[in-house]
C-alpha cells in the first residue's frame, strides 16, 4: 500500500499537495484571531454582571432596612419644625456630632433631629419637672429661691442628659463589637483563605456573627453594600472604623487599606491582625485581673471583716456573759 502511494506521488502531485497544506495553514493562520473567542473579556462580562447583581442585592438590603425604620429615615413633625425655626443645625450639627451618632448606631437625618431637639428641651423639661416636685410633691422647707435655684442646677444637667444618653448606647454598642470581632476576624479569615473575594467574605461573615453581635453583623453588612457600589474600596474600610471607633478595627482598616493599595494578599494581613486582635483581648482581660485585688479592697473590709471578728470574737463575748 505504501509503495502504490509512493509511485503515485509524482513531482506535480507533491507540488500540488504542499501548496494546499500551505494555503490551508495560511488562511488558518489569518482566520484564527478572528474566529477565536476573548476569554478575558467574557470573563470580565460575567464578573461585572456578578458584580452588579451583588450591588443590587446589597441596596436592596438598606432598603429594607430603611423600611423598618433603622437606615435614612425622613424627619418630620413637631421636631422638625422646631430645629428649622431655631436654626439648631448650625449649632449643633457638626461632624462629631455625626460620627457619634454613627458610633451609637443612629443614622441618618432623624435621629440629628432628635438629639439637636432634645439638647433644648430637656433642660425645660427637667426644670419644670423638678419645680414641680420641690413645689408640689415634696415638702422641703426650703424658701422658694433656694427651690428655683434647684430647678435650674437641674436644668443645667439636663442639658448634658442627651450626650450622656448618646455616650452610653456608644459604650454599649462597641463593648458588644469588641468581644465578637476577633472571632468575626478569624471567620473573615478563613473565607479569604477558601478564595472568596471581600466583598463575599464580608457577607458571609456578617450573616454568621448575627447570632453573636447584632451591631457587628450591621456594620459588617453596611461594608459589604459599600464595598459593592463605592467607587473607592479604600472609602468603604475608612467608613467602618470610623462608625466603630475602635481601636482595634481600625487597625484591621487600616491594614487591608495598605494591602489593597500595595499589592499585598489581604489574607496575610488579616492573619497577622487576628493575631494581635487575639493579643490585645488577652491583654485586657489581664488587665482587669490585676485590677481586681484593689477593687475588692473595700468590699472585704465593709463586708467581711465585720463578719470575721463576729465569728472569731463571738464565743468569747458569749462565754464572758455567761461567767457574769
Amino acid at each position: 500500500m505504501l509503495d502504490q502511494i509512493v509511485s503515485l506521488m509524482t513531482p506535480q502531485i507533491a507540488v500540488t499537495l504542499l501548496a494546499a497544506i500551505a494555503a490551508f495553514a495560511t488562511a488558518l493562520t489569518v482566520l484564527m484571531p478572528v474566529l477565536s473567542r476573548d476569554r478575558l473579556n467574557t470573563r470580565m462580562q460575567v464578573m461585572a454582571t456578578e458584580r452588579d447583581k451583588m450591588r443590587a442585592a446589597r441596596l436592596a438590603d438598606l432598603v429594607k432596612k430603611e423600611g423598618q425604620g433603622r437606615l435614612r429615615t425622613t424627619p418630620k413633625g413637631f421636631m422638625q419644625e422646631i430645629v428649622d425655626r431655631f436654626n439648631l443645625r448650625s449649632m449643633f450639627e457638626t461632624e462629631e456630632v455625626r460620627d457619634k451618632l454613627k458610633m451609637a448606631g443612629l443614622r441618618g437625618q432623624a435621629p440629628l433631629v432628635t438629639y439637636m431637639f432634645f439638647r433644648v428641651a430637656m433642660p425645660a423639661i427637667v426644670a419644670v419637672l423638678a419645680l414641680i416636685y420641690l413645689f408640689v410633691i415634696a415638702d422641703y422647707a426650703y424658701p422658694p429661691m433656694v427651690k428655683v435655684g434647684l430647678a435650674i442646677g437641674a436644668g443645667y444637667i439636663g442639658f448634658y442628659l442627651p450626650n450622656m444618653f448618646v455616650e452610653n448606647l456608644v459604650q454599649r454598642r462597641q463593648t458588644s463589637i469588641k468581644n465578637a470581632f476577633p472571632d468575626a476576624l478569624d471567620m473573615l479569615l478563613i473565607c479569604v483563605q477558601s478564595g472568596m473575594s471581600a466583598e463575599a467574605a464580608f457577607g458571609k461573615v456578617s450573616e454568621e456573627v448575627g447570632s453573636q453581635s447584632l451591631e457587628l453583623a450591621e456594620e459588617l453588612s453596611l461594608t459589604t453594600a459599600e464595598l459593592s457600589y463605592l467607587h473607592e474600596r479604600r472609602q468603604a474600610y475608612e467608613n467602618l472604623g470610623k462608625r466603630t471607633g475602635i481601636p482595634g478595627v481600625k487597625a484591621v482598616a487600616t491594614a487591608l487599606i495598605q494591602a489593597e493599595r500595595y499589592g499585598t494578599p489581604i489574607g496575610q494581613a488579616l492573619r497577622v491582625m487576628a493575631k494581635e486582635n487575639r493579643e490585645m483581648r488577652m491583654a485586657e482581660a489581664e488587665k482587669k485581673a490585676a485590677a481586681l485585688p484593689p477593687k475588692l479592697t473595700v468590699p472585704m473590709i465593709v463586708f467581711f471583716l465585720p463578719v470575721l471578728f463576729v465569728v472569731i470574737l463571738g464565743p468569747a463575748i458569749i462565754q464572758v456573759f455567761n461567767y457574769r
